[in-house]
C-alpha cells in the first residue's frame, strides 16, 4: 500500500507539473490568464484535502493536497518568476490573495441564508464550512508570504549558487515549505485536531516534493531554452518594490522623460531631442556627433548571473558613462543594453576620444560579481557622415555592429 501511495503521489505531481508547465509555455500564444486561472482554481481542493484527506507513508501521515498541490503551486509561482519577472508574478500572488479572501467572505455571508431541506438526508455542514473558511484565510496569508519568501530566497542564494540553479530552486523552496508546514500545521492542529504525526510526515513529504519539483523545473528549463533567469542578491524592500510599487515609480520617471532603471534620458526623449539638436547644430554651423554604445555579451551576463545582476550592470555602466560625458551633453538609453550620447561642437578626433573615454570607464569600473563588462561603440559625425539625424544614427549604428563583429570592446569611427 505504501509503495502504491508513493507511486500515486509521483503520478499526481507529474500530471500537475505537466499541465501547468504546458500552460506556462504557451503563455505567449494563448495569454497568461489560462495559467493563472488554473493555478488558482484548486485552492479550495488543496485546503479540503489538507484538512481531511491523509495517507500513510513510512515517515508519517501526509496530505496529497498539501504535498502535491500546494507545493506545486508555490513551485509554479517561482518558475513563473524565473521565466518572467516580479512584475508578472505579482499577478497570481495578489490574485490568489484577493480571490480567496473574496471566496471566504462570500461563504461567510451565504451561511446566513434560511435554507430549505430540499434533499432528504442531506444538510449543509456549517461547522465544516466555518473550519474551511478559517483554514483558507490562514492558508492564503501563508501563501502570500511564501510566494515573496521563495522569490527572495532564490535571489539571495544567487550569490552562492550562481551556476547551480537547481540547488537554488531546491534550497529556496525547501526553506519556504518548512516555514509553511510549521505555520499551516499549527492552524490544522488548532482547528481540525490534526495529529502531531502529520507535522513531521508532512514536512518530510514537502521536502521530497521540493526535490521532485526542483528536478522537473530544471529539466523543463534546460529542454525549453531558458531565456530569463535571476541571480543577484535582492533585499526584502527590493522584492516589494518590484511586486507592488515599482511601476508607479517608472510611470513618474517616464513622464519626466527618464529611463526608470538607469536614470538616463529615455528613447522617447531621444526621438524628440535628436533631430532638433542636430538641426540647431546644422543651422549654427557647428559639428555634431552621435555615439552609439552597446554592452557586450549582455545576454550572457543575464543567463549566468541573472536579470537582477544584469539590471545592476546596466545601471552601473550607465552611471559611469554619464559621469564621463561633458556637462550638458544628453545621454539616452535607447533600448535594452544600447545607449546613445549626443555631443555638439566636438571635432571628429574629439568625439573619438570621448567614445574611448566611455569605453575605458565601463571596462575599469567594478560591476558587483561580474568579472568583465565591456562596451562596443560606433561614432558618426556631422559634417562628413550624413546630412540628417537619421543618416547619422544609421552610420553610428553600422559602426557599432562593426565593432562587435571585429572583436568587441572597441570604438569604430570610420
Amino acid at each position: 500500500m505504501i509503495t502504491s501511495n508513493i507511486l500515486l503521489l509521483l503520478s499526481e505531481s507529474l500530471l500537475y507539473f505537466g499541465v501547468m508547465t504546458a500552460l506556462l509555455h504557451g503563455r505567449n500564444r494563448y495569454g497568461l490568464g489560462i495559467f493563472v486561472c488554473a493555478l488558482g482554481v484548486m485552492h479550495f481542493l488543496e485546503t479540503y484535502l489538507a484538512a481531511v484527506f491523509y495517507i500513510q507513508l513510512p515517515f508519517g501521515i501526509i496530505s496529497p493536497g498539501s504535498t502535491v498541490l500546494f507545493s506545486g503551486k508555490l513551485m509554479m509561482i517561482l518558475l513563473l518568476y524565473i521565466k518572467e519577472d516580479a512584475l508578472v508574478v505579482r499577478q497570481p500572488i495578489y490574485g490568489l490573495l484577493i480571490g480567496n479572501f473574496l471566496l471566504v467572505g462570500l461563504i461567510m455571508i451565504a451561511r446566513n441564508h434560511e435554507t430549505l431541506h430540499a434533499m432528504p438526508g442531506r444538510q449543509p455542514d456549517m461547522q465544516f464550512v466555518d473550519e474551511m473558511g478559517s483554514l483558507m484565510i490562514w492558508g492564503t496569508a501563508l501563501l502570500f508570504l511564501d510566494s515573496i519568501a521563495v522569490i527572495l530566497l532564490y535571489e539571495r542564494l544567487g550569490r552562492f549558487f550562481a551556476k547551480a540553479r537547481i540547488v537554488r530552486i531546491f534550497v529556496a523552496s525547501a526553506l519556504t515549505l518548512t516555514f509553511d508546514q510549521l505555520g499551516f500545521f499549527a492552524a490544522l492542529h488548532a482547528i481540525s485536531g490534526t495529529p502531531m504525526s502529520a507535522l513531521l510526515g508532512g514536512w518530510v513529504a514537502k521536502i521530497a516534493a521540493a526535490v521532485v519539483y526542483s528536478c522537473m523545473i530544471e529539466a523543463y528549463l534546460r529542454w525549453f531554452d531558458l531565456d530569463k533567469g535571476h541571480g543577484a542578491a535582492m533585499n526584502v524592500r527590493g522584492v516589494f518594490e518590484s511586486l507592488t510599487y515599482r511601476e508607479r515609480y517608472e510611470r513618474l520617471l517616464e513622464e519626466s522623460g527618464r529611463d526608470s532603471l538607469t536614470g538616463a534620458l529615455d528613447r522617447r526623449s531621444l526621438d524628440a531631442d535628436g533631430p532638433q539638436l542636430f538641426a540647431r547644430a546644422k543651422k549654427e554651423g557647428t559639428t555634431f556627433s552621435l555615439i552609439a554604445i552597446d554592452l557586450d555579451d549582455f545576454k550572457s551576463i543575464n543567463d549566468t548571473y541573472g536579470h537582477q545582476t544584469g539590471d545592476w550592470v546596466l545601471q552601473s555602466a550607465a552611471h559611469k558613462m554619464m559621469a564621463h560625458m561633458r556637462i550638458g551633453d544628453p545621454f539616452y538609453r535607447y533600448g535594452g543594453e544600447e545607449f546613445i550620447g549626443l555631443c555638439q561642437g566636438l571635432s571628429a578626433e574629439g568625439a573619438s576620444a570621448m567614445a574611448e573615454r566611455l569605453r575605458v570607464a565601463v571596462e575599469a569600473a567594478p560591476h558587483q560579481n561580474v568579472q568583465s563588462v565591456t562596451v562596443s561603440i560606433g561614432v558618426a559625425n556631422y559634417p562628413g557622415d550624413g546630412d540628417s539625424f537619421d543618416q547619422l544614427f544609421g552610420r553610428a549604428d553600422e559602426r557599432l555592429y562593426r565593432a562587435k563583429r571585429s572583436g568587441k570592446n572597441r570604438v569604430v569611427v570610420g
